[in-house]
């Protein structure tokens, strides 16, 4: 019989359950089944008889487990005494969950243990040590009391702790006790468990620990503290949780991901994930190299996830993954060129500058009648059209997209105070955005329109009030051209923003 024991805490897909803990005692090791009392009966009845006939599985006490509460701590309480008292050639417990999976043979867990027979394995660590703790609640989730449930009583939870907090309530901290968290998923020796199981003082620690957040993440990972001769705070258990907290789940085209950590088990996997349980409960030929798990080799692969997921990538706008003004660095995708005045002193600028350049040169995107697409086009990639009122509905949205579906191609476009001026803010903060201006360039064409001179004087000084108003807007502290340069009447280009050419 093997020197390593499992305990499984089970909740759901209790058909999955029954092959890993078929998989764990088809290579000697003893399973003892916690399934949570919330299971209905007939579904435990039926489960219970499907492994009733294996000799090193067993069946502990039920308790009723609920995210964060006690529930998840006595349940693994009465599976390991259970464990510890039925099998005694154990020598390591291993905890996990039903929805856990074996990635290496068993027999390298248990000679990886079996050479290091005084060690624990679990992640115990102060909360001033780990920078990871999500939820708003660090040194306090040992101070205060939380008899409610944070799932199903969010409001008295809330204010139960505006109380506490309210009339300085504190808990005083078992004598000698100092707070260590941790991943629940550990390997603990059988010294070290029966020590914490069996300790006098068990009542006390029970008592205080039924009343902390999340105990499961702190109980054994400080009372292992008092007991253990050589912790490695570590656990050898593959849990990766996204910038939330909630645990990654594993899908089977994890299967490559998961080879790469060298990890003994990971978790979360998918129910209906057939080729993982494919892969590593039936290839025992070394479904894994012998080597030390290193969950760290595909840490960089997580972050890059957590950032594209917090982030996005930049440009993009999507009705699924839409972020926050501040989430991304930029507001578009690509450089692109906006020109203000050069049209109107230049004759055939845009047809010169497209042939030189070999940009995309359009007219005014946001004109009053209609975007002035690159060759009088009706319609450019991504299927926008050159209709107004479809564009400024949503103007932000209109470039971004024009920006996002032409990347690989240099935009253009002319812009002038009598164009739409809600999109001036866009690109006055886009780092993309190159903006040349020059101011007073509107007046020649104005000049040559022939009209009435007290129309010509009002429209013009509207449209001087306008671009006046658009170069405050750039030199504006929290846009992206913050800090550029005056010199002769000139804004130059700073390191990070746009630019305007003042010439007047």
């Amino acid at each position: 019989m093997s020197t390593v024991g499992i305990v499984m805490l089970v909740h759901t897909a209790l058909d999955r359950a029954e092959e890993v803990a078929r998989h764990w005692t088809a290579s000697g090791c003893p399973v003892v089944l916690h399934v949570d009392k919330n299971v209905e009966a007939a579904t435990f009845k039926k489960f219970r008889n499907s492994l009733i006939n294996d000799p090193l599985i067993r069946f502990s006490k039920r308790h009723r487990c609920e995210w964060g509460t006690w529930g998840i701590v006595a349940a693994s309480q009465a599976a390991s005494a259970l464990i510890l008292q039925e099998f005694p050639e154990v020598r390591h417990v291993y905890l996990s969950s039903g929805s856990c999976l074996p990635l290496r043979p068993v027999e390298e867990l248990v000679d990886y243990l079996a050479a290091r027979p005084r060690t624990d394995f679990i992640e115990s660590a102060t909360t001033a040590d780990v920078p990871w703790i999500v939820g708003g609640l660090d040194f306090e989730r040992f101070t205060l009391r939380f008899p409610f449930s944070w799932k199903k009583h969010r409001y008295l939870f809330d204010r139960y702790v505006e109380l506490q907090r309210a009339l300085r309530m504190r808990r005083r901290i078992p004598t000698g006790r100092v707070p260590h968290m941790g991943s629940q998923w550990w390997c603990l020796t059988r010294q070290t468990l029966s020590a914490i199981l069996e300790d006098p003082e068990r009542p006390t620690y029970d008592r205080y620990f039924q009343k902390v957040w999340i105990p499961d993440e702190s109980y054994y990972q400080t009372l292992a503290r008092q007991y253990s001769t050589n912790i490695e705070s570590r656990s050898l258990t593959l849990s990766k949780f996204d910038f939330q907290g909630k645990p990654h789940i594993f899908y089977d085209d994890h299967l490559q991901l998961l080879r790469r950590s060298d990890c003994f088990v990971a978790r979360k996997i998918w129910p209906r994930a057939d080729r993982l349980y494919q892969a590593f409960l039936t290839d025992s030929a070394g479904a894994m190299k012998k080597t030390e798990p290193n969950p760290g080799k595909i840490d960089r692969i997580f972050a890059k996830a957590v950032e594209r997921r917090t982030r996005g990538r930049a440009g993009l706008y999507m009705q699924s993954r839409f972020p926050g003004r501040w989430s991304v660095n930029t507001v578009t995708s690509s450089p692109y060129s906006v020109f203000q005045g050069f049209s109107e002193l230049f004759e055939d600028f845009e047809s010169w500058l497209g042939r030189i350049t070999g940009a995309r040169v359009h007219g005014h995107l946001f004109g009053p009648g209609h975007a002035e697409l690159a060759g009088g086009g009706r319609m450019i990639n991504g299927a926008l059209s050159d209709n107004a009122r479809i564009r400024d509905y949503n103007a932000q949205s209109f470039l971004t997209n024009l920006i996002w579906n032409t990347r690989g191609e240099r935009q253009c476009f002319q812009f002038g105070p009598g164009d739409n001026q809600v999109i001036r803010g866009t690109f006055a903060r886009d780092p993309n955005a190159q903006i040349s201006v020059i101011s007073g360039a509107w007046a020649v064409p104005l000049f040559r329109s022939n009209r009435n001179f007290a129309e010509l004087r009002q429209l013009a000084a509207k449209l001087q009030q306008i671009e006046a108003s658009y170069l405050t807007v750039l030199r504006a502290q929290d846009n992206k051209g913050a800090g550029a340069d005056m010199d002769d009447g000139r804004i130059h280009r700073g390191p990070y923003g746009a630019y305007a050419i003042h010439s007047g």
